[in-house]
Order: structure tokens, then C-alpha cells, then sequence
């Protein structure tokens, strides 16, 4: 009987999503502006509640915003790799508040091209779920599935604890399902971005400056 030859999979046209861990907890000053924030007023949101101020860190939570902005620089350097220096600033930022039971319906980031999660109280099982937006051409045929995997789901999620960063295309769907076992609420400060510089190329008669 012959050898059964060997076969690879590869994945391709991947989906990034960046996550990293703040090595601090909050510190004193930055509680007191969480406090703030929320004094300053929170809006209904679907399913939960969203601040008054979107626009977080141009004067508060400097050292959060900080962090965040060299992570980006990470992700744009290591993911996107774009071969002229473009400049990606965040645009606005906001606190959502998800009080137990709440949820955060699915939804995705118009007018921007990187977003991000930061998150500042969060319990046991907490998480991000995102969908995967080819998810209807995919379902033309549908197959049951004995077990799920990277390349059959039709969504993901990413556990999530405090001080966790999560960055990814503002183009991916994303919510946040009800926690049954959350006792208090849950915050995370959301931000997305935009770039400035040089985009395309004059040979290609694609060029478009940015600043």
C-alpha cells in the first residue's frame, strides 16, 4: 500500500486582530477621569450606554492614549507594512458602559480604518465576538460542521480582562453578547482612526495626499 503523501492547508487573506496587554493596572488619576467622564453624561446606546464625550483623549487618560497610539504604530508597521511614512492618529474615542445584562449590538466602524478596544473593567468570561463578513457567500451551501474551526466559523471571539488592547479593521463586523454572570458593569474606552500622508501612486494615476 502506498504512503499517504503529506497535505497542508494554508490560510490565506487573513484577518488581523492585534491584542496586547498594558503591564499596569489604573492608576489613581486615571480612575478619577473615568469617573468624569461618565459624570459628564452617558447616552442610551442598543443595549447599552455610550458617553456624552467622543473625544476622550484629546484631554484625558493621556498615559492610556499613549500606549495605544505605540500599539497602533505596531499593528500599522507589522500589518498593513506600507512602503512610503504615513502618519495614523486616532480620531475619536469613547467609553461604553455595559451594565449586567446589557449587551452591545453588532455593528462595525464607518470612517475609519483601524479601531481598537481598551478595556477597563471586565469580569470572568467576558469577551469580543466578530463576524465574519463573507459569511453569506460562504452560506450558499451549508454544511454541518463536526467541529468548528478558523476557515468554517461564521464568528470568533477573544476572551477579554482588564488593560487587554484589542486593534483590527474598522470593516469587521463586532458585538458583544450578554454576560449572565456579570455582577458589575463593564467599561471599555473604543477609538478609531484615520491616516494622513501619501496614499497611492502618480505612475498609477491613484495618488491622493492626505493631511
Amino acid at each position: 500500500m502506498p504512503p499517504t503523501p503529506t497535505h497542508n492547508i494554508s490560510s490565506i487573506f487573513p484577518c488581523p486582530v492585534y491584542t496586547v496587554n498594558r503591564d499596569s493596572n489604573l492608576t489613581p488619576k486615571e480612575e478619577t477621569e473615568i469617573r468624569k467622564i461618565v459624570k459628564e453624561g452617558m447616552y442610551k446606546n442598543t443595549g447599552n450606554s455610550t458617553s456624552n464625550n467622543s473625544y476622550i483623549f484629546n484631554d484625558k487618560l493621556k498615559n492610556i492614549k499613549q500606549f495605544c497610539e505605540q500599539q497602533l504604530k505596531i499593528y500599522v508597521r507589522e500589518v498593513i507594512n506600507p512602503k512610503k511614512e504615513l502618519d495614523f492618529y486616532i480620531t475619536q474615542s469613547w467609553l461604553n458602559i455595559n451594565k449586567p445584562g446589557e449587551s452591545h449590538h453588532e455593528h462595525f466602524h464607518p470612517n475609519s480604518i483601524i479601531s481598537g478596544v481598551f478595556y477597563i473593567s471586565t469580569e470572568e468570561d467576558d469577551k469580543i465576538t466578530f463576524g465574519d463578513p463573507n459569511t453569506k457567500l460562504k452560506e450558499m451551501i451549508q454544511l454541518e460542521q463536526n467541529e468548528y474551526n478558523v476557515w468554517n466559523s461564521a464568528t470568533w471571539f477573544f476572551p477579554v480582562n482588564n488593560s487587554k488592547l484589542i486593534l483590527f479593521p474598522s470593516w469587521l463586523d463586532h458585538k458583544v453578547d450578554t454576560n449572565g454572570k456579570a455582577t458589575t458593569n463593564r467599561i471599555s474606552l473604543s477609538f478609531n482612526t484615520f491616516v494622513r500622508g501619501p496614499l497611492g501612486s502618480r505612475a498609477r494615476i491613484n495618488e491622493l495626499i492626505l493631511r
